[in-house]
């Protein structure tokens, strides 16, 4: 049986040079089989307002939303270690709300830790819920929650000024009892600079080579098509095979060839003749 990394696995991990590999999920399947594969995470990220309920963004994810996949995910892959994204609403209103939430995650949905978007902002929420003895993972550089502020889903830090700004909310999160900090969308020189100035794991997306990797599943997948991010790498074309599936199954019905005699059930010897005859009467 796969055995579940702990924090401490993931500071080992970061020490040995090993890389760490996590994938988001929002369902059961999904997450079942990554499982299977040997995934050392799973994400149930707050991406899931894009690739499950078709919204142009994150803002609109509610925690009830994220809890609801989250425990999905939770019963599919029990040995895995879960992360539950924190959604935009969750934490910005104040301490005690942040904590509420987290708790939610841990009670709810089983998380082993939950993440947040921000940095020196969000300081004194992160080291809130680290007292409250919970694990929290920090998010920094494109926080996809204020890509409104930010202009749109740009990538961040690609002017000294800026990268100095990411390397300090790295600090932040580091500094605030955070076990761990996600990197996305800013130069490998940016997360760099953080992975030699922190010892906890720092984790990228669109950020170059770090102590691990974390992509959206659905873009690996090639399920999702709205768009495609730069750093995406597709491994395969999902996509086009549920057409294919989809466009094979309308031609069997309306050719009449499906379904066929070996997928219908037939009546036990004998009854068919007495059911015949009731109906003669």
């Amino acid at each position: 049986m796969k055995k579940k990394l702990t924090r401490f696995d993931l500071q080992k991990m970061k020490s040995e040079g090993q890389k760490a590999v996590w994938v988001t999920a929002y369902d059961y399947v999904t997450a079942q089989l990554a499982e299977e594969a040997g995934m050392d995470m799973l994400l149930v990220g707050d991406s899931l307002g894009m690739a499950v309920y078709g919204y142009s963004g994150t803002v609109p994810v509610t925690m009830d939303q994220c809890i609801y996949h989250t425990e999905a995910v939770r019963r599919a892959a029990p040995n895995t270690f879960v992360i539950g994204d924190m959604p935009f609403g969750a934490y910005q209103v104040g301490v005690e709300d942040a904590c509420r939430n987290a708790v939610r995650f841990h009670k709810e949905a089983g998380v082993d830790c939950i993440k947040l978007e921000g940095g020196t902002r969000v300081a004194s929420v992160i080291r809130a819920i680290c007292d409250g003895g919970m694990l929290v993972m920090g998010h920094v550089g494109l926080t996809p929650q204020s890509s409104g502020a930010m202009g749109g889903f740009r990538a961040q830090g690609r002017t000294a000024e800026s990268a100095k700004a990411i390397v300090e909310d790295a600090r932040a999160v580091y500094e605030s009892g955070a076990f761990a900090v996600l990197v996305e969308g800013v130069p490998p020189e940016v997360t760099q600079v953080i992975c030699t100035q922190l010892p906890i794991p720092v984790y990228g997306i669109g950020a170059g080579d770090c102590d691990g990797q974390v992509m959206i599943c659905s873009d690996i997948l090639g399920l999702f098509q709205a768009f495609t991010p730069k750093f995406v790498k597709r491994y395969g074309n999902v996509a086009e095979e549920y057409r294919k599936v989809f466009a094979a199954y309308i031609d069997d019905v309306r050719k009449g060839t499906f379904p066929g005699d070996e997928h219908v059930y037939r009546m036990m010897d004998g009854e068919a003749a007495k059911l015949e005859a009731d109906w003669s009467k």
